[in-house]
């Protein structure tokens, strides 16, 4: 499990903090409304990063890693999915952000289904 993000996530909090400052220095006249905007795209980006990180720090993100009694199971007949390598899946956040995240997909052996596990 890959949970070593702290460095980046205060590095991005940073710069959203630099960025939404120098922001409204630069739009000392921003209704509140327009602030709201501004700040919340900037807030945007970071958690965008911080929910692709999450994702990419779940066990199942990589299957291939698990032991077969420790993976997901299927949820129609309850097999342990198989690995079938990794894949990329798009994702969009509510703040309207592209998440790419490349993990796991498994497949079910017995029934054939294949998606990605949650977690």
């Amino acid at each position: 499990m890959k949970t070593d993000f702290d460095a980046r996530w205060q590095a991005l909090s940073e710069k959203v903090l630099s960025e939404v400052k120098g922001w409204r220095l630069g739009h000392p006249r921003a209704t509140f409304s327009e602030m709201e905007t501004a700040l919340d795209e900037q807030l945007d980006r970071l958690r965008a990063q911080m929910l692709e990180d999450m994702a990419l720090a779940s066990d199942v993100a990589n299957l291939e890693l698990m032991p077969p009694e420790k993976r997901p199971t299927c949820p129609d007949c309850d097999k342990p999915l198989g690995a079938r390598g990794k894949q990329e899946r798009h994702l969009q956040t509510e703040g309207d952000q592209r998440i790419t995240l490349r993990r796991s997909y498994g497949v079910c052996p017995t029934c054939k289904v294949g998606f990605f596990p949650s977690g």
